[in-house]
Formats: structure tokens, sequence, C-alpha cells
């Protein structure tokens, strides 16, 4: 039954059977009943010898199987750039002439602020270069100024010193003249030029002769000034020191006059003497008492 099931379906296919198709189909049967009753008698002879053990295989979790893959579809071809539009432009509206012209006024404006706001910051910078020029003009000058002050003390002070040690370099020299005189009348009295009634030791007197004192005043008398009006003739004693040369190393009054305006013109007028004359003998004998009134 089975082979004439599985035949059948294809005889309804087939061509249209040809001469002695019949004796072909029944080898064909024969063939097939022969076979079958081989499979049966094997199956049979199996059951007989040894019990038959069948074992199915089960999943543990059911498993559905995956479609299959499906090829995505190609992408569609990209849509045509579109043309660029070019846009004209647009007329400018046209202005109003009051807009222009008062545009025009306020940039006029404007332009007139920034120019003086311009000629404004150049003025206060040469305001301040010239308050910086006269700043630095004034320590310059003040700087000369100082320099020239500490120049002008310095040399004061280096005359003052000058004038100290020519001072004791007459001092000197007079106490050492005094010592080498004290030396020579302590040798005994030879070459003495004392008169005859003379009863002093020394090899000369040591007072001034009679007219050395008119000599003196001849010499000082030119130099003073004085101008005031006084009453009375008062007399100014003043002490006088000299160098062996002549040279006044310091005076001093001994006895005021009582008006100190004149006991000042005749110190001055010493100083500006500087120098005494000397006496008939070559020398100039120290310290003298000079006496100096203003009616002589």
């Amino acid at each position: 039954m089975a082979a004439s099931h599985a035949v059948a379906p294809h005889l309804e296919f087939a061509p249209p059977p040809t001469g002695g198709f019949g004796r072909a189909l029944l080898l064909a049967l024969l063939i097939h009943a022969a076979l079958v009753a081989a499979l049966t008698w094997g199956v049979a002879w199996n059951r007989t010898q040894s019990a038959v053990m069948q074992a199915e295989l089960w999943a543990s979790v059911p498993v559905q199987a995956a479609p299959p893959e499906v090829a995505p579809p190609p992408p569609p071809p990209p849509p045509p750039a579109p043309e660029p539009v070019v846009q004209k432009p647009k007329p400018a509206p046209a202005e109003d002439a009051e807009i222009v012209l008062e545009r025009r006024r306020k940039e006029a404006l404007e332009k007139k602020r920034l120019e003086a706001e311009k000629r404004e910051a150049e003025r206060k910078r040469e305001e301040e270069r010239r308050l910086e020029e006269e700043r630095k003009k004034a320590a310059e000058k003040k700087a000369a100024e100082k320099k020239a002050a500490e120049k002008k003390a310095a040399e004061k002070k280096a005359a003052e010193e000058k004038a100290v040690k020519e001072r004791e370099r007459a001092e000197d020299a007079q106490r050492e003249a005094e010592r080498q005189e004290n030396l020579r009348r302590m040798q005994g009295q030879a070459g003495a030029t004392g008169s005859p009634q003379s009863t002093g030791s020394a090899r000369q007197s040591a007072g001034p002769s009679d007219s050395y004192g008119g000599r003196i005043v001849a010499r000082v008398r030119p130099n003073i000034v004085f101008t005031d009006t006084i009453s009375g003739n008062p007399q100014a004693e003043v002490e006088v020191r000299a160098a062996p040369d002549g040279t006044i190393v310091g005076t001093r009054i001994v006895k005021s006059s009582g008006v100190k305006a004149w006991d000042d013109a005749v110190l001055k007028a010493l100083e500006k003497t500087q120098v005494l004359p000397r006496d008939v003998d070559g020398r100039v004998p120290s310290p003298l008492i000079l006496v100096f009134r203003p009616r002589d």
C-alpha cells in the first residue's frame, strides 16, 4: 500500500504510458513486496533475540529557532541638491532730508566734542610736563644752593682753621723770641745798649722809645672810622700783642672809654692796621698798652 501511494502522485504528473508499462509495474510490485517481507521478518527476529530499549531526548528549556537573517534593504539614493537661491539686495529706502541733516549735525557735534577732548588732554599733558620741569629745576637749584652753602661753610671753616694756625704760629714765634731774649739777657751785659744811668741787667731796654707811641698813632689813626657825636674826650686803653715782625695777633680792651661805639671803632682800626711799625731799634715791643681819645 505504501508503495502504491508513493508511486501514485508520481504517476499523476508522469507522461502518458508507453507500451509495456504493465509488466514493469508488476515487477516493481513484486520487488517491493519482497522487500517488505524481508523487513518484517528482520524486525520480528530482533524482537525475539533481545529487549528493545528506547530513549527520548528533551531540552530542559524550550528553545525556538531564530528566524532567518533578512538583509536590510539598500538605502534610498540621496535627493538631488537644491539649486542655491541668490537674493538680490533690496535697495535702501530713501531717507528723509531732515533725518539726513539731523544725523550730519550730530556727527559734526560729536566730532567737535572729540576734538575738544583731545585738545584738553594735550593741554593737561603739557601742563604736567611744565610742572615736572619746574619741580626738576627747583630741585636742581636747591641742590646747587646746598652744595654752594656747604662749599662756603667748608671754605669758612678752612679759613678759620688757617687763621687759628697762623695765630698759633705767631704766638709760638713770639714766645720763642721772648725765650731767646731772656736767654740773651741771662748771658750777661755784653753789648748792652742802656744809658750810663740805667740800672737794668738786660742788653737793651724793653720799653719803646719816646717817639714810638707817635708812630703807632700815625699808623692806626687813619683807620679809625667814628662819626658819632660825644661829649668830653673819653679814652680807651687797649692791649695789643704783636709778633716780632709787627703783625698784630691779638687786641683787647683793658679799660673802656664808656662809649662802646668808640671802643669798637678802635678795635676795628687795629684789626685793619694789621702790622705795627718797628721801633728805632728794629724791634716791635709786645704787649703794648695803647691809649686812644677821639679828640687827640
